[in-house]
């Protein structure tokens, strides 16, 4: 049977010759799970239910509910898939209000058919012109199917857990990094959707199926309820609480199960209290400072060396600046790196003059800061210091260094907590250019790239980024770009979920130029005015 939620996928045929013996293994089990630990004295045993323990009638299989012992419940939401509903919800969150259970909701992730993809490729706050934005609009839709159960029934819990695992009624495609890259798409927009909705969340899979899925997507910051599967030894489900997870966050909930029952335990020290709302995790962004899945402009103003948030709305606008640091005329180099830390939230890194010392500004996800860390020494000998995601592929972020003497472009990686592992020498010649960004993936084939202008003509060049740390053949993408003062990309700023590029101009207008799809320019649109008084922006 394969690992994931057993209650959804039971064969009922075997539940007249297993049942009994297994629940009175089960009880024996969870009683020496919970004893046998004392480091785990804190943990609450439980279990997870949803449609198969409806009745016949209602379509399930009739399964036993929790026992009295049971100390918390984590309802389904639907009905094996999404965009279905588990048909005795309401009955089944009653029963937990009823015997006092502390109560979660899971919700089911899924990917769209081709009747689904036309219904809810709308239905989101992304542009639908592209199919990113249209997978992401489905994930959304999701969310709002599993937010309109849960307030049909009056059930509001302090965390819905997000379920991925393979479905064989209605399969992920998983054949190629395409198909795994739109699957994150899908449960991005899940993630938002219930986001928005004023849910935390989580993720429940195990290594192998989140693997497949998801390519190993790597969200540190994103809570884990990670199951052992059937259980093998009795120690396997606590162990879920100290191995490394599926996806790299936190485990708070281990799970296994058998034919009659999911059974779940708490990693101590949670005791299945509400959970702290994740940071954004849109794929490939550098840009989301305040954590509302809108990419954002940071600028410093030059008569005061204030640092000044411009928070996106995700239509290619910007809210008014809100100040959110003093002193920055300290830094001669400072760009939004993404989430270097590990934390899960959006990060700046700044160069200090003075010294060449390079700081890590960590975000704290809401538009403000935790405090700074030193990372780095020596860093004057670079006129160009920006951060372009992840460029090696390891799914952690980098940071690239134009040196100053000699043009070699220096690859840092980042190690994913705020460290680096030894850096790489990444092309030459870099000095032919006045302007050099990271936007993101340009060319939509998942990998970071780079744009570059070149000083002598003002063409901009888009240099693909190969996956590896390397480059594909360079593509001209502009002329005429000399024209402008300051050119940056905080990533999608219009919500189509491909990078952009703004540029100011003589006059301190700024102008946004988005791009369409991964081939060519749609016609630039002034976004802004008095941007002149910036020396920084980006």
């Amino acid at each position: 049977m394969m690992p994931g939620h057993p209650s959804e996928q039971v064969n009922p045929r075997l539940l007249h010759q297993v049942v009994l013996g297994l629940m009175a293994c089960a009880a024996l089990v969870l009683t020496f799970l919970v004893a046998a630990a004392p480091a785990q004295a804190a943990s609450r045993s439980g279990h997870d239910i949803s449609w198969p323990q409806c009745s016949t009638a209602e379509g399930g299989y009739g399964l036993p509910l929790p026992p009295a012992s049971s100390q918390f419940v984590i309802i389904g939401l639907t009905k094996g898939l999404a965009f279905t509903e588990n048909p005795c919800l309401a009955a089944q969150v009653s029963w937990a209000q009823t015997n006092s259970k502390p109560a979660q909701a899971y919700t089911m992730a899924g990917f769209p058919t081709s009747a689904q993809l036309a219904s809810y490729r709308t239905r989101g706050p992304w542009a639908a012109t592209t199919r990113a934005g249209q997978l992401s609009n489905v994930g959304y839709a999701e969310a709002a199917a599993a937010v309109a159960s849960l307030a049909a029934v009056g059930f509001r819990p302090p965390v819905v857990w997000i379920d991925v695992e393979p479905r064989p009624a209605q399969p992920w495609p998983t054949a190629t990094a395409t198909q795994q890259r739109e699957n994150r798409f899908v449960i991005e927009g899940l993630m938002r959707g219930l986001r928005d909705a004023g849910f935390a969340y989580g993720l429940y899979s195990f290594t192998s199926g989140w693997q497949s899925i998801t390519g190993s997507w790597l969200l540190p910051g994103v809570p884990v309820w990670a199951t052992a599967g059937r259980l093998d030894y009795p120690n396997e489900a606590l162990d879920r609480c100290t191995q490394p997870s599926f996806s790299g966050g936190h485990v708070y909930i281990s799970q296994w199960y058998d034919d009659t029952r999911d059974y779940d335990i708490t990693c101590d020290p949670y005791v299945f209290t509400a959970l702290a709302m994740p940071g954004s995790t849109l794929s490939g962004s550098t840009g989301d400072f305040n954590g509302d899945w809108n990419n954002d402009v940071l600028s410093r103003t030059g008569a005061t060396g204030e640092l000044r948030l411009y928070a996106g709305n995700g239509r290619a606008g910007f809210a008014a600046g809100v100040r959110i640091g003093s002193g920055w005329a300290a830094f001669n180099a400072v760009d939004t790196v993404g989430d270097f830390s590990g934390d899960g939230r959006a990060d700046v890194l700044a160069r200090e003059t003075s010294t060449g010392f390079l700081w890590l500004y960590p975000g704290n996800g809401r538009g403000g800061w935790l405090p700074r860390v030193r990372v780095g020494s020596g860093w004057n000998i670079f006129n160009a210091v920006f951060g372009p995601g992840d460029f090696n592929g390891d799914q952690k972020v980098d940071v690239l260094a134009r040196e100053t003497t000699t043009g070699v472009l220096w690859l840092y990686p980042g190690n994913g907590r705020g460290g680096w592992l030894p850096r790489i020498r990444a092309g030459s010649g870099w000095n032919n250019f006045n302007t050099v960004l990271g936007p993101g993936d340009v060319n939509g084939d998942g990998t970071a790239d780079v744009l570059a202008r070149e000083t002598s003509t003002g063409a901009l060049w888009l240099y693909p980024g190969n996956g590896a740390g390397g480059w594909l053949p360079r593509v001209k993408v502009g002329t005429g770009w000399n024209g402008m003062t300051y050119v940056l990309s905080p990533g999608d700023l219009n919500g189509d979920r491909t990078p952009d590029v703004l540029a100011r101009d003589g006059s301190g207008t700024l102008w946004f130029y988005g791009r369409n799809g991964n081939s060519s320019w749609f016609p630039r649109v002034a976004v802004g005015q008095g941007w002149n008084s910036m020396n920084a922006i980006f």
